[in-house]
């Protein structure tokens, strides 16, 4: 049996996320941010959070070769940041939207919440690769509502 990868992909367009710009930083290189929605936690001992990207990527080399990297999940007014970050060929992090965090990764400003991580584990998954991370920090902001992505489009949570 054959699924339809259009109907697979619509399907699962009705599972909300959250919205994600996970960045990085390799020797030699500037720091980058890359729009995502697969993120998810996978265990609180160890803490370990994971993520995938697809291997047709423009940023697959630099997630191949990079050991840490931040998950930062965007509060509902910084669309244009995911925006920003989700363009094909335009990765490098924006003066202004960044610092450096705890563990000298390359974090946004203002996100919902960050977690900085080691890679822990790289694995394969089809068509993408599955990024296993062991949160070394993690921060939050309390009272904001995250930006989701639902059916193809940007929401927000209504009270």
């Amino acid at each position: 049996m054959s699924i339809d990868t259009r109907s697979l992909r619509d399907a699962l367009g009705k599972f909300a996320t959250g919205v994600c710009v996970i960045t990085s930083e390799i020797a030699d290189a500037s720091p980058i941010g890359m729009t995502i929605n697969s993120f998810a936690s996978l265990s609180l001992d160890p803490p370990l959070v994971i993520w995938s990207i697809a291997k047709t990527s423009d940023c697959f080399n630099h997630f191949e070769s990079t050991e840490r990297y931040a998950v930062n999940i965007l509060k509902e007014d910084q669309q244009a940041l995911s925006g920003r970050y989700s363009r094909r060929g335009d990765h490098n992090l924006k003066e202004g939207d960044w610092t450096r965090g705890n563990t000298d990764c390359p974090v946004l400003r203002e996100s919902l919440a960050c977690f900085e991580c080691e890679i822990f584990e790289r694995l394969d998954g089809g068509d993408h690769v599955i990024l296993v991370g062991r949160v070394l920090e993690a921060n939050h902001e309390a009272d904001e509502k995250p930006l989701l992505f639902f059916a193809g489009q940007y929401r927000s949570i209504a009270d």
